[in-house]
């Protein structure tokens, strides 16, 4: 096993802890119980809780970049590339990983400046999404849309159910290819 895969590993432990137990429980020993090795393995690769949740926060980044990279490229149609793959890859890629999205809570909680590379990557999609052809209004609406679903879901404050959000996310596809 190489070492990227046991670094991924621990922060899918980490992630599960925050997610199954909540922020309080996340402790280098709960980590490496949960990851099934040594507190010096981990921090070996982790050599503080700071910096795990810093590599969760950055996995979490990395990971969204790429999809939505990845799915813009892919697009055909150069107008609205952006705002589609955004919208796409939250709901359909995103969602189904709710548990690294676990790394946005413990920073909040252990140290804000560690949201940085999410904040940079918000920047560089909302000038991305305003500069593409669509009404930049309307892609910033869509974007928050999207957003809020996702982030009341993770906060576990109101979760409108599969069918709704559903039809939320084809009009908001709908809008994107306005």
């Amino acid at each position: 096993m190489g070492k990227n895969s046991r670094k991924v590993d621990i922060l899918h432990a980490a992630s599960k802890i925050v997610s199954e137990r909540g922020i309080f429980n996340l402790t280098l020993e709960a980590v490496a119980k949960e990851a099934g090795i040594s507190k010096g393995g981990l921090l070996y690769h982790f050599p503080s809780k700071e910096a795990l949740v810093e590599g969760m926060v950055e996995h979490l980044a990395h990971n969204y970049q790429e999809k939505i990279e990845t799915n813009a490229k892919a697009d055909p149609v150069e107008k609205g590339k952006w705002i589609r793959a955004y919208v796409e890859v939250t709901f359909n890629q995103m969602y189904k990983n709710t548990d690294m999205h676990s790394g946005l809570l413990a920073a909040k909680a252990v140290n804000e400046k560690l949201l940085d590379p999410i904040r940079e990557l918000y920047t560089q999609w909302q000038y991305d999404i305003e500069n593409e052809g669509l009404d930049p209004i309307k892609s910033t609406i869509i974007r928050l849309a999207t957003d809020g679903i996702w982030l009341t879901e993770l906060f576990d404050i109101y979760h409108i159910g599969d069918e709704k959000k559903d039809a939320v996310y084809k009009k908001l596809k709908e809008w994107a290819n306005e």
